[in-house]
């Protein structure tokens, strides 16, 4: 029995019938490609979705063809032309720049808003994150049915309930959930494949991504959508404690604000590395100013870390000649979003232990 299925799970080329060996993507025989069939209908299929109007289908459609064709030949580079510009697409037709006045009508941007470009782009995106996480409540609730999330996230539950107690753990784990689901939520949007989040005790939680993005730009968004959407479940866990003066989910906030801020660090896989791989030199600058001025408003050292690594990288790292505006932008709020934010939560905290 066990030859019989050896049997038919051998592959031969569709060409000269040669028999092939797993992951083969062409035959070295004949050199025809191996998954030959596959792509003209995976081409087929994602044409049919660009013409009927739905570019994040076929973007999908296209990531998979590229899964099948050998890096460094001619159907790989133009695929992964059509992959960029697809996914480009999709990025404009959500809240990248410039935004068309239909779109903008659609969704409802007032003019001065959408005449600010990528500024106002990104106070609309951080206007309506709440909203956005409210409206992605299906989203949060399927990363729950995965049984690795589930067990992973139920292990650090219990690292941290012994460390600080069941309240801060439950909200802590929480707000480490959403920052995570908010990666896999820009890498559906963009057609990408990933594991479902997985938490490791004392060190957080990653998505490992299954394809790669195409271009700087493209990781950038991946990246920097954790610490948006986990800055909006630090924003919900404050003004719970605000309405309700309970001092737990004021330090849960602060927490969650300083892991949302670390992930800032632009270095190695971190979020922050990946934004600014997408930033040009003048851009990193940019950016590493705001980070000082952050830090001398706030006094938290974190910033001034964070700041020095973005000096690095700004000096001494290689950088692209043209940078993603929407990118510094984004990374830009978030520094003094999340600074703001720490220092209300200690503040807060603080004031509440001192009554």
């Amino acid at each position: 029995m066990a030859e019989a299925l050896a049997a038919e799970s051998t592959q031969r080329c569709e060409g000269c019938g040669s028999e092939l060996a797993p992951r083969l993507l062409t035959c070295p025989s004949c050199r025809k490609l191996v998954h030959g069939a596959r792509l003209k209908q995976l081409a087929a299929d994602a044409q049919a979705a660009s013409v009927r109007g739905a570019p994040a289908e076929a973007l999908v459609l296209w990531r998979e063809a590229l899964e099948l064709l050998p890096p460094g030949t001619g159907q790989h580079a133009q695929v992964t032309a059509r992959v960029t510009a697809l996914s480009q697409e999709v990025d404009a037709r959500g809240l990248s720049v410039p935004i068309a006045e239909a779109e903008r009508k659609r969704s409802g941007m007032p003019k001065v808003l959408a005449g600010m470009g990528a500024v106002g782009l990104t106070l609309w995106k951080f206007k309506f994150v709440l909203a956005l996480l409210l409206g992605k409540g299906k989203l949060l609730l399927l990363g729950l049915t995965q049984a690795s999330t589930l067990f992973s996230m139920l292990l650090a539950l219990g690292v941290y309930w012994t460390a600080w107690g069941w309240r801060f753990a439950l909200g802590l784990v929480a707000c480490i959930y959403v920052h995570e689901m908010g990666h896999v939520a820009s890498l559906r949007r963009f057609g990408m494949k990933a594991s479902a989040p997985m938490f490791i005790p004392g060190l957080g939680a990653f998505v490992r991504l299954k394809q790669s993005p195409v271009d700087g730009r493209e990781d950038a968004r991946v990246g920097l959508a954790g610490p948006i959407w986990g800055s909006a479940a630090a924003v919900v866990v404050l003004v719970a404690a605000l309405v309700t003066e309970w001092k737990a989910l004021g330090a849960i906030a602060h927490a969650a604000a300083w892991l949302n801020l670390f992930n800032l660090l632009p270095l190695w896989s971190l979020d922050g590395g990946r934004g600014f791989r997408a930033l040009a030199r003048k851009q990193r600058w940019v950016a590493a100013a705001v980070l000082g001025a952050t830090w001398f408003l706030t006094g938290e050292n974190l910033f001034l870390l964070i700041g020095l690594a973005a000096v690095f990288q700004a000096s001494m790292a290689s950088a692209p000649e043209e940078g993603d505006a929407r990118t510094l932008v984004e990374y830009s709020a978030l520094v003094v979003g999340l600074g703001a934010l720490g220092w209300a939560a200690n503040h807060w905290t603080g004031a509440t232990a001192a009554l």
